[in-house]
């Protein structure tokens, strides 16, 4: 057992070396705080894999839709002010609204996972400022976290009414972050019509000297 949670650790560093979605959180400095920090990722990375194995599906599109809900958050915050209402052409969303359209897209799929009302905010169509539409963003991550963290490979398995038909409810969460995906193509896309490097595209974080 031993040697399988120090493989898995291993596994984990080397992921973190080399996110798909982001980069790897790196400790600046050194001393006691970062002492705390290796000391609290050795007592908890036993647990954390123990989860992973238990439920490897529902641990494996939780890590996705982190992934994710980090880059969207970025790509919003990246985006100035005053490009918010940007688009390329009429007939498509402005990036403010594709940002507000996310968040409500949490809303619609995640209730259904949560066996709830849709809260419905509308926020595509009632915000439009940077700082009102990130701060429903988030908002709206924070309800869709429930429905992922709560989530574990049997009760991935229970289905739920979706688009007409009873579907497990894993697949409403992997058209979530299918749908997510999609929409931050097109954010990435207005942001390099901007000339910014969108979250995905940016170089790795310098190394930190050690002390």
């Amino acid at each position: 057992m031993q040697v399988t949670a120090d493989v898995t650790q291993n596994d984990i560093e080397r992921a973190n070396r080399s996110r798909p979605f982001a980069q790897a959180f790196r400790p600046r400095g050194g001393g006691l705080r970062t002492l705390l920090r290796t000391l609290l990722l050795c007592l908890l990375a036993p647990a954390a894999v123990a989860a992973a194995q238990d439920s490897p599906l529902s641990a494996g599109q939780r890590w996705v839709y982190g992934g994710l809900k980090d880059i969207l958050l970025r790509s919003a915050e990246k985006m100035p002010e005053e490009h918010y209402g940007f688009r390329p052409t009429a007939a498509v969303r402005s990036f403010g609204q594709i940002v507000g359209h996310v968040a409500d897209s949490q809303y619609a799929f995640c209730s259904i996972v949560l066996g709830q009302a849709n809260p419905a905010p509308g926020v595509e169509q009632t915000r439009t400022a940077k700082a009102d539409l990130i701060a429903a963003l988030k908002d709206a991550f924070a309800y869709c976290d429930r429905a992922y963290e709560g989530m574990t490979d049997a009760s991935a398995a229970q289905t739920v009414k979706f688009f007409g038909a009873e579907r497990p409810k894993l697949s409403v969460l992997m058209v979530n972050t299918a749908h997510g995906t999609e929409h931050y193509g097109n954010l990435a896309t207005y942001l390099r019509m901007k000339d910014l490097v969108p979250p995905t595209s940016e170089p790795p974080a310098s190394p930190q000297p050690r002390n």
